[in-house]
């Protein structure tokens, strides 16, 4: 197991959070189970190291710091892009 291996996963609800909440974080072992539910599930994969180790800094189940919205929008904004050629690839 490579232990350098580092994971955050996020969640946004736009009817009841101000900020997206970090639901799950880990280096290792946890980075690894982390990334696997998200490849179970589709859900594409953002690298970003920076932002990793920012949010690992976070606690679980709290809003990302406001130093961390822009670098969250635009990861938001990929995975939207991602899902939307994805949907454009399926139609026929």
């Amino acid at each position: 197991m490579n232990n350098k291996v580092k994971a955050a996963a996020l969640a946004y609800n736009k009817e009841s959070d101000r900020a997206p909440k970090v639901v799950a974080k880990g280096k290792g072992f946890f980075a690894q189970k982390i990334i696997e539910k998200a490849q179970e599930y589709n859900i594409p994969l953002f690298q970003n190291e920076l932002l990793v180790d920012s949010l690992l800094q976070a606690e679980v189940d709290t809003e990302i710091p406001p130093a961390l919205y822009q670098a969250v929008v635009e990861v938001f904004v990929w995975l939207y892009e991602s899902e939307k050629k994805a949907q454009m690839s399926r139609t026929p």
